[in-house]
């Protein structure tokens, strides 16, 4: 764990404040590489996305890909309020996050997000989910860390959907992906 310079490896990513303190900003083995050899450091992204009321958890994605994209499980309680204030009706969550209003509030969210982000680091496709990740329906720890393998199983389609990948292919971004 002490490397030879004597620095103690955890795995995290960090930064420097005020050249006193370490901010744990990642994971390492987070970390993804687009197809254009740029990293892409998701949790601090995800983070960013989770200040917006509209959003509750967010992956984002795109290991050995052109782009950065995310699936998004909307913060519902405060969607359905302002569905309801827009005038927007819906039988449920699914057909909710597909309504074309709801889309564009997210792409406009998502734009105003994007706008803080190296270009690389920008989601430049992004799909709703119908469903609140938990740690019961096994979208997250215990600790609500995300736990990507099954988000990659559990929305396979979408992800095929996103980066235009035919049933019988595979998905260069679930390749080596931990639990």
């Amino acid at each position: 764990m002490i490397d030879e310079e004597g620095w103690f490896a955890t795995g995290d990513i960090g930064v420097m404040v005020d050249n006193t303190y370490l901010k744990i900003t990642d994971r390492k083995k987070e970390i993804f590489k687009l197809s254009s050899g740029k990293y892409v450091a998701p949790q601090v992204i995800e983070n960013k996305f989770k200040e917006s009321l509209f959003i509750e958890q967010i992956m984002v994605i795109g290991e050995n890909e052109k782009f950065a994209s995310a699936l998004i499980s909307p913060n519902f309680e405060y969607l359905h309020s302002w569905a309801q204030e827009q005038g927007i009706k819906f039988r449920d969550n699914e057909e909710l996050v597909r309504h074309p209003e709801v889309i564009n509030i997210y792409q406009q969210e998502v734009n105003r997000i994007n706008k803080g982000l190296a270009f690389h680091e920008q989601i430049k496709r992004f799909r709703l989910v119908c469903d609140a990740w938990s740690p019961d329906t096994g979208e997250l720890s215990p600790t609500l860390k995300l736990k990507r393998r099954n988000l990659y199983k559990k929305y396979d389609k979408l992800i095929r959907e996103i980066y235009q990948y035919s049933e019988d292919e595979d998905l260069k971004s679930f390749e080596g992906k931990e639990g």
